[in-house]
């Protein structure tokens, strides 16, 4: 056991997918769209709202019924997602990297089904990862088939009344018995994801500011303010606008090479230092000798200015409101250059 743990979110630091965006879209007719719109209003509901006891990623959770609608079944979900996993460059070299230098978990809001594929995919230890535990057996009885399938007709005519979506999902849903099975399904998302650091702490037995933690989405505000408040790392990784305001380090990289860089100085030292040679790293002419500086590990190193020969290097900054603004708009970019702009879109 390590004295320091790293805690990364799996889609976007990870893996490029948004695996329940990709069933939707394999699985359900206009199922893009039908994602899109319940992300937004998911975002709408956490960001506007504040709705009581509502988590960031309840789209998870919302989708469910029009899957059952498709009859699709745990089996489904386990084949699709072994078959479509596409990593960030490097990412299975992070994990490989962080396995011998510090307690290592995925905490994330997607189903177990995927996380569980991944692992399998990435060699990494199942048992240290959080997910959405959901069991795909919701069976629907007829008449409870055309009421969802009016309602996904609803919703696609009525993009932004949200007011109707209120009344399907909190109103007449809750009134069907597919509800009983998905009532107390509890997303690892928000709030979610911050009660798994405290149980990771607790697991770990290490310091509460002894943690970095590492997200992308709307899902990762609560554990990086966490994180941050807690004097603890805290990175946006090619994150949009809700974690960029939460985290006190910018990523911006096609690699995960650049986050192996920052979690080796983290091992090996502490948050002064990680916070020190960011700033060197934005001062240096000379980076290979800034690496050689900071002892940085061989094999990062290698691999670092493998990558990075004949392009730009990332960027890894401290957030401040000077520049929030510049990060924030390289950050979406690179978003959208590597996951496509339909997932980079999402909340």
């Amino acid at each position: 056991m390590f004295e320091k743990s790293f805690i990364t979110d799996c889609e976007g630091p990870l893996t490029l997918n948004d695996n329940a965006f990709e069933l939707c879209a394999h699985f359900i007719e206009d199922g893009d769209e039908l994602f899109k719109i319940l992300s937004l209003y998911d975002d709408y509901l956490v960001d506007e709202v504040k709705k009581d006891n509502y988590k960031a990623g309840n789209t998870l959770k919302l989708i469910l019924p029009f899957f059952a609608v498709e009859n699709l079944k745990n089996e489904d979900l386990i084949n699709f997602s072994r078959e479509h996993i596409y990593v960030v460059n490097d990412s299975r070299f992070l994990l490989k990297y962080l396995q011998s230098a510090m307690n290592t978990y995925i905490v994330s809001t997607s189903y177990g089904q995927y996380i569980e594929a991944v692992s399998n995919f990435m060699e990494f230890p199942f048992e240290n990862t959080y997910y959405t535990d959901v069991d795909m057996e919701l069976n629907l009885i007829d008449e409870e088939i055309l009421k969802i399938a009016e309602f996904k007709k609803q919703i696609l005519e009525n993009p932004k009344n949200y007011e109707l979506f209120d009344d399907i999902f909190f109103s007449e849903i809750p009134k069907m018995g597919i509800y009983e099975n998905i009532k107390n399904i509890d997303v690892i998302g928000g709030e979610g994801k911050k009660l798994a650091i405290d149980d990771i702490i607790s697991r770990d037995n290490i310091n509460i500011n002894e943690i970095l933690y590492i997200g992308d989405s709307i899902t990762d505000v609560e554990p990086l303010r966490f994180a941050r408040e807690h004097d603890g790392i805290s990175i946006s990784f090619n994150g949009n606008d809700y974690p960029l305001r939460e985290a006190q380090i910018a990523i911006v990289s096609p690699s995960a090479i650049a986050t192996a860089v920052i979690a080796n100085i983290y091992a090996n030292n502490d948050k002064k230092a990680v916070l020190t040679f960011i700033d060197d790293y934005n001062n240096s002419d000379n980076i290979k000798k800034l690496f050689e500086d900071y002892k940085i590990d061989s094999q990062i190193n290698e691999e670092f200015f493998r990558i990075f020969k004949n392009i730009k290097y990332p960027l890894i900054k401290i957030v401040d409101s000077d520049n929030f603004e510049d990060i924030l708009k390289e950050s979406i970019e690179m978003r959208n250059r590597i996951r496509g702009e339909d997932v980079g879109g999402l909340g």
